[in-house]
Formats: structure tokens, sequence, C-alpha cells
């Protein structure tokens, strides 16, 4: 175990948890919080476990819980009309009881089996039917690289879960599910932990994530709690009435106080939320109270002098105090039998234990049954005083309650504080009833101890004055130190003196995340909380990814209550949870947390990731997911379907006219050639479809990727142009389609033509390229080689015969397509019909320059053609068409391919001058 200790991220409760395994078995008991279990192994261990702030019965507190007794809101409150407090019914009464908890440690100490119940058998846990089941999940866990993360990785889906599960007005429903799952997940670690060995690295990894999301889930309670409140409190601003009244009792004035002012109450709330982190860690506690007195205490020193009375005193040689009244060491300045300190010492620590953790009457009735009745005493004095009956009313009269002399007692707790010949832990106990915090802190080992003594102090010091303004504080009080009596303590002033501790673990815990969000939610300062996340997303390493799905979930929560926020860090922080997420391949999970970013980045965010998403039925189902979050689905993939489509920065230019040369498809190109599936799951995106295969052809036929073009170009259900008719009908239009559409299925057309009339030259020039080869007779070849060869020719002439009829059909087939281009209809090949369409700049330069760089290769093939075959004639006739008004096909000619034209057309006259033909094909005329 020592190799955690090294680890800056494991704690000591894990660490402590870990080390202390072998030994509790071999001690009678250990020791346990209430019903839900702390141990590994407990029995009660189950998901459905209460994890709200443990609640405690009216008159259980010590002084600083007292000031509440039964009015301050609850995060224990596990079913509250949260409807109600978020306005949408009658409004409740904030101050109620708060049932206990079962299994609660506040049993009945005096009970003859209570050692038994407080620290069960070892053998006693493993009677739960699922502990085979949790042995096998933890040894499958422990298999993985990283057992920790595999573990918790279910939590990003079932948060997202519990937050669509959940309305608005159940935001602290949610809240408490958020801290259940966590619970549950601990739980789940925290076995793990115990399962692997102390040496391994992946126990420490384990037990760091255990401590994230401890922390992650006492903070979903602290916010539960105090934005229960605050939210209480914002309602009823302006209907609370000024209830303030002249009062002989303390109780009343303080019930009032607490009713007026929102400070005291929250920080109540503050100093209940660290007791029940406590009250959840007391299993923790490293030493098992074991007394051998049942109702005698010091019972050593109490033999020891019977032992000196009944014997000759010559032999005992030590001093030992001569009388046992609960003051005679001080009083004596003589020390107690050795095992009774060591009794002493323990259970002064335990009793402070179960004090930190709110838990007074647990520590009173300890008191009682180790046989120091009067100490339990000492710790009742912290009661208001109330007498029911001062105003008569009842005939009958009802019981006084708290101490009437409390300024009284309170001055003594002080000083009993201040007494060094007391034990530290002695001392404590006393300084957190009387508000003593310098002499509080020296135990407060860790930031929850040091913040706690400090809302002590300053829910005691608050009250304290309340007092005093109203007439109640009686003079003794005065003995008690100025500063104390005037301290002007407020929650900010509480973390500005924590900064200046002396305690370098305290100062080192103040710079962690966790204690970093928990003491802005305290402050309830969102700007400076938004100012944190934003510092801490721009650093590196990159953040924990628990911590980032808290983050995440804040931002929603204060979102869901209509907080003013800081939208700009809110986006960054949705951002880098949903980059997380991609990484994870979290799939499910990502179009929610997109949707709610702003429309436009929330497009952009989510185009980003479905430009990695190649399998086809994962792109359905990202779609999906993107409907039922509510995105605008068709802005998605078209933004997709650009950004893959303009990654190239390859410019059109002119290339050479050499035919039939392709460049070959790169991966880059196949990216863009699959990117247009994202376009036709959607039929109502057929246009849109359209459009983005028409800008991609473009780009692959300036580069002559005539391969990839057709790719593109299949990728568009043929029944498109149709779809697109049928849908402007279904609207009920009865004009013509947009111009937009119109022009993009004429594109549409024009790419058809263009890519037909390339495959079948290419056709063409395969067949052109593969005649039949003429057999060759062998010299001096005998008889049956002169059979042979007869034969052969006879094969040789018809198979010539099929080769140049199929000749002549493909060029034909190859004139006819090659025309369709150079004479489209209406207006020319890549020509729009329709001039009132958006200004589309770049659209309209790229048909120009396709125009300019086809139409000539196209003349170019025809030629090849017309001239391998030898129709020098048609060949002429093609300068006709280049030359003619009409078509203005000489317009996209350079001077350098004119002159090229102009070569071929003067190499075709003179072969049909060769043939006795004039240069333009004509007989001579006689």
């Amino acid at each position: 175990s020592q190799n955690w200790l090294n680890s800056p991220v494991v704690r000591d409760s894990e660490v402590t948890r870990a080390a202390r395994r072998k030994s509790s078995y071999k001690k009678v008991a250990c020791i346990l919080t209430d019903g839900s279990d702390r141990f590994p192994l407990a029995q009660d261990e189950s998901p459905s476990t209460s994890t709200a702030t443990p609640a405690r019965a009216l008159q259980r507190h010590t002084p600083g819980s007292l000031f509440k007794q039964s009015f301050t809101p609850r995060s224990a409150l596990k079913n509250p009309d949260v409807s109600a407090i978020l306005g949408t019914g009658s409004r409740p009464s904030r101050f109620v009881n708060t049932p206990r908890p079962k299994g609660s440690l506040s049993m009945n100490l005096d009970d003859s089996d209570w050692t038994n119940s407080l620290y069960p058998s070892p053998l006693s846990v493993l009677g739960d039917g699922s502990f085979t089941d949790e042995m096998n999940m933890s040894a499958v866990m422990l298999k993985e690289e990283d057992p920790g993360e595999a573990a918790s990785v279910s939590l990003f889906p079932e948060f997202l879960q519990s937050y669509l599960r959940h309305s608005s007005s159940a935001v602290f429903d949610l809240l408490e599910e958020y801290e259940a799952i966590c619970q549950d997940k601990v739980s789940t670690l925290q076995k793990l932990v115990l399962r692997s060995s102390s040496s391994q690295q992946k126990s420490s990894k384990t037990a760091s994530i255990t401590w994230l999301l401890q922390q992650e889930m006492v903070t979903w309670r602290l916010i539960t709690s105090l934005y229960r409140d605050r939210i209480q409190t914002a309602m009823e601003d302006g209907l609370m009435m000024d209830i303030t009244a002249p009062s002989e009792s303390e109780k009343v004035i303080m019930e009032q106080f607490f009713q007026r002012d929102s400070v005291i109450r929250q920080s109540q709330l503050v100093v209940d939320w660290l007791e029940s982190i406590a009250k959840d860690d007391i299993g923790d506690f490293s030493d098992n109270i074991e007394y051998y007195a049942k109702s005698v205490y010091w019972e050593n020193t109490l033999h020891t002098l019977k032992l000196r009375r009944d014997q000759s005193s010559a032999g005992f040689s030590r001093p030992l105090v001569t009388e046992l009244d609960p003051d005679a060491p001080i009083r004596q300045k003589r020390p107690l039998a050795d095992l009774d300190r060591e009794d002493d010492a323990r259970l002064l620590r335990f009793l402070f234990t179960l004090i930190r953790a709110g838990m007074t009457d647990e520590a009173q009735r300890l008191c009682k049954r180790c046989g120091q009745a009067w100490r339990a005493a000492t710790l009742e004095g912290w009661k208001l005083y109330h007498d029911p009956n001062i105003n008569g009313g009842d005939a009958e009269l009802q019981p006084v309650e708290g101490n009437p002399q409390r300024c009284v007692w309170k001055v003594c707790c002080w000083r009993m504080a201040e007494e060094e010949q007391f034990n530290r832990y002695e001392r404590a106990i006393y300084a957190v009833l009387s508000g003593n915090l310098r002499q509080l802190l020296p135990v407060c080992e860790t930031w929850e101890d040091t913040i706690w003594a400090y809302f002590r102090v300053l829910v005691d010091s608050l009250l304290e004055q309340e007092l005093r303004s109203s007439g109640m504080s009686h003079e003794d009080l005065e003995e008690l130190p100025r500063e104390y009596l005037e301290a002007s303590w407020t929650m900010e002033k509480v973390f500005e003196e924590l900064q200046a501790t002396e305690s370098k673990r305290v100062l080192e815990a103040t710079k962690e995340h966790y204690h970093i969000i928990q003491k802005f939610v305290i402050l309830g300062d969102l700007d400076g909380l938004l100012e944190e996340f934003s510092d801490w997303l721009g650093r590196s390493p990159p953040l924990p990814a628990h911590l980032l799905r808290f983050m995440t979930h804040l931002v929603l929560f204060y979102r869901s209550l209509g907080m003013q926020l800081k939208e700009e860090v809110c986006v960054d922080v949705l951002k880098a949870y949903i980059s997380l997420l991609v990484k994870e391949k979290q799939v499910e999970l990502i179009a929610f947390y997109v949707s709610n970013l702003p429309t436009d980045t929330a497009v952009v965010q989510y185009a980003r990731f479905l430009e990695e998403v190649t399998e086809t039925e994962l792109r359905k189902r990202c779609l999906e997911l993107a409907s039922q979050a509510g995105l605008d689905v068709a802005a998605v993939t078209k933004t997709v379907v650009e950004a893959i489509r303009e990654r190239d920065s390859e410019e059109f230019a002119h290339h050479d006219l050499t035919p039939a040369l392709d460049t070959g498809t790169s991966a880059e190109d196949q990216q863009k050639i699959d990117v247009i599936d994202w376009l036709v799951f959607d039929p109502a995106q057929r246009a849109e479809a359209l459009k983005q295969s028409n800008a991609i052809i473009r780009k692959f036929l300036a580069s002559k990727k005539h391969d990839a073009a057709k790719l593109v170009f299949a990728k568009v259900p043929e029944d498109s142009m149709r779809e697109i008719y049928r849908q402007w009908e279904d609207q009920g239009m009865n004009t013509t389609l947009p111009a937009e559409e119109e022009n993009a299925i004429r594109e549409h057309l024009c790419i058809r033509a263009y890519l037909e009339a390339h495959e079948a030259f290419n056709e063409w020039f395969r067949h052109m390229n593969s005649p039949p080869v003429k057999p060759t007779m062998p010299p001096g070849a005998k008889f049956t080689e002169k059979v042979a060869f007869e034969m052969k020719e006879k094969e040789y002439k018809m198979e010539h015969e099929n080769w140049q009829g199929r000749l002549d059909a493909l060029t034909e087939e190859v004139k006819e397509r090659i025309y369709n281009v150079l004479l489209f209809v209406d207006g020319g090949w890549m020509v729009d019909v329709r001039e009132d369409a958006e200004d589309d700049s770049e659209r309209s330069i790229q048909m120009a320059l396709l125009r300019r760089l086809c139409l000539p290769m196209m003349t170019f093939l025809l030629l090849t053609v017309l001239q391998r075959t030898e129709r020098h004639q048609e060949s002429l006739h093609l300068a006709d068409i280049i030359a003619s008004d009409q078509h203005r096909l000489y317009e996209v000619f350079s001077k350098d391919e004119l002159q090229k034209l102009l070569q071929k057309m003067r190499e075709s006259s003179l072969l049909l001058l060769d043939k006795g033909l004039d240069p333009l094909g004509y007989e001579l005329q006689p």
C-alpha cells in the first residue's frame, strides 16, 4: 500500500480503507455508518441507497446545527414537491421536519448489544445473494487496462438518460438522481480497489477516479441543498412579511432570524452538507473503539487505587490521582492509569468524529455507555432556552426547553477549550460548542474539516450577535473575547481566511477542481465559476473526462434555472465535452449535447463529427439522433458535404488535350464521393444532393478525374429529378420550380451528357485499338499448313467484318454523344437557362471554365474518332459547327487550340486531295 501513498490524487480514505482490509477481518467488528454500506462487502449494498444529506433529529445538533433545528431546508427530503418549489403548484412550507433515515446510527446506545450493532461481524456481511455476481463483475473489470475507467464509462449515458427523464420542473429530483448514480458507481469502484493488488498501478488509477466521483457526488448534494433554498427564497421575496416580534425566547428569536436571513440559513446548509460528508466517511475512522468498561469509567485507575489502599503503599512509586471525580486529573495535576488514558484518548477522538458528523446525540449516548454521563451532560448545554408557558394560553403546562444558563455554559466551554492540560480532541470538542475557532483548527486536517470549522463558528457568531441585539444575551457572555463577540463573519471572509491557512495539505486542497467549484457554489458566484471553467479548458493536460461531464451538466442545470451565464464559456464547456464524446465514440450521446449549442455552432459542430463517420448504417443512426435532438438535419448534412468538398485547394486549371488520359482516384477523392450519401437518406434533400454532387463533379472534371466523377454521379438516385418535381407539386405550388433547383437539374443533365460521351469515346478507343490480328503464312509452308492458313484467313475476315461493323456502330454512337455535348439544347452545355437565381459567382466561374476545358477536348476527341475512321469530310464539317454563330463554340477555344484545330482540318483536307477529292471532300468538277 506504500505505492498508493505516493500518488498525489489518492485520498487517505481510500488508503485507509484498503490498508485496513486484512486487519478488519481479524477484529471482531469494523465501524459502519448508517444502513447504507460504506464497507465494500456490506449486506445492504444497493443502488437505491439514499445518498442525500443525512437528516438529523430535531434536538440532535451541536450549536451550529441547533440554530435551524426543524426549519432549515434539508437535502434529505427525498420526495420534495419540486413543482411547487418552482411555482407550478401550491407553495409548501419551507420549514419541515426531516425523518431520520432507516439504519441511522441513532439507535439506543444504552442497549446491551450496542457494540455488536455498531461493529458487525465481518462474516455477517457475506449473506447477500448478489455477492457472487459482484465478485464476477469485479473479476471482469480487473482484467481491463484501466478498471476504474471501464467501470465508470457507463456514467456518460446514465447522466443523459437521467436528464431526459426529468422535465425542467423536476430539476432537484434530477440532481438527487445524479448524486445517487455517482454513489452507486463509487460503491462499485471501492470494491475494485479492495480486490486489486495495492501495488498495481491500476488500483491507483481506480482510486483516483473513485475520489473524483466521490467529490462529484457530494458537490451535487451541496448544489441541491443550496439552490433549493435559494430558489425558494427568490420565490418568496416580496411575499414574506416582517414577522419579527418582541420575544422572551431565544429559540423564537433564532427561528425568526433563520426565516429572514438567507446568509445564516445557507451557512447552516453548508455545515449540514459538510457533516453529511463526514457521516458518509465515519466508517473510515482509523481506530476501532473497544472499551473494557461497561458502566464504570477509569476502572483501571480505580482498580490500582483499591490495590494501593489494601496493600502497603511502599510498593507503588508512580503517582496517580487519588480521587475519581471528572476534574481530579486537572485539579491534582496527577495522571490516570495508562490504559485509562489510552481509552480516554480513543473515546475523545471518536466523540469529536461523531460531533464532526453532526451526530451529537450519538456522542452523548456513547458517553453514557462508557460510564461518562457527566461528559454527556456537558454536550447538552448548547440548546436554546424556550418556555412555551411564558405567554399563558393553554391551561396545561408545557415542558421548558433548552438551557436557561446557556451563556454561563458557553463561557465555561470556551475556557475548557483554552485549557492546555486537556487532550487536543477534548479541547476541540468544547471549541466547537463555544465557537472557539483558534482551538478548533489544529484538529482540522482536511479542506472539509477546515471549512466546517469556519462555517460552524460563522453560524455561532451570527446567532450570538442576533441574540445580543435582541437584548436576550446574558452579561456573562461579556467574558468571551472581544474578537469573538464583535467578529464580522461572511462567506467570502471564510474563504479569504482559508487562503492564509498554515496547513500545507489544506492549502493544496484549495487548488483542487471540485473544491474550487464548491467554493463558488457556496458563494453563489457564477461569473467566478465560469471564469475558472474557461481557465481550466485552456490548460494542458486536458481535464478528466468525468469532471468535464460534471461541468457540462452543471451548466445545463444553471440554464434550466434561467441563470444569467457567460454564454461563450458555456459554449466552450459543451464543445469540450462533445469533443470528448467524439473521441470516446459515444455516438448515441453527441447529438443531444450539440443541440444545446447555438444553432449555427451546433450545425458546424455536429457536421464536424459526421465527417469522420463512414459506415452507412451508423450514418443513418447519427441523422436519426440529430433529428430527435431537434438539430437542423438538412443544414448539418449540407455543411458536412461542403466541408469535405472544399478540403482541397486545387484550382480549376486548363488540362492538357491528351485524349482519354484520366487521373487516378485518391483516398481524399473517395471521401468526397462517399459524402454524397449524407444527402440521399432523406428524399426531401434530393435538390441539395443534386447541387452538391454537381459541385463535386465540377472539380473532378476540371482535374480530369472522370472515374471519380462517374462514381459521384452514380450516388445520386435516378429518380431524383422526378422526386424534386413531385415534392414541389405536393407543396401545392402551381408555379415553376425555383431557379436554383431548375438550374441544378439542367447542370446534372449536362454532366450526364458529358460522362456518357466520355464513356462512349473510351469504349470506341478500346475497340479501335484491339482489331483482330491478320494471320501470316510461314515461309516454305507445307500443304497442311497452307490449309490451316486458309482456314485462319477466313476466320480473320469474318472477325474483321464483325469488328468493323462494331467499330462503325461505336463511331456513330460516339459521334451522337459528343454532339449532344457540343450542341446541348437551350443555350449550350453548362449554361444556365434561368437567370433569376441567387447569384453564385463561384459556380458561374467554374461552369464557364468547364466549358473552356471540356468542350475543346470533346471536339478533339471527335476529330480523333473521325480521322481514325477516315471520315475526313465529316471532320471538316465539324469546323462549320465550331465557327457557327448559333452555337458560338469558337469562343471557348484558346488561340493555341484554334491553331491545333485548323492543323487537324488541314490534315483531313490533304488526305481528301490524295483521294482525288477537293479540300472539302467533294468530287472535283470537270
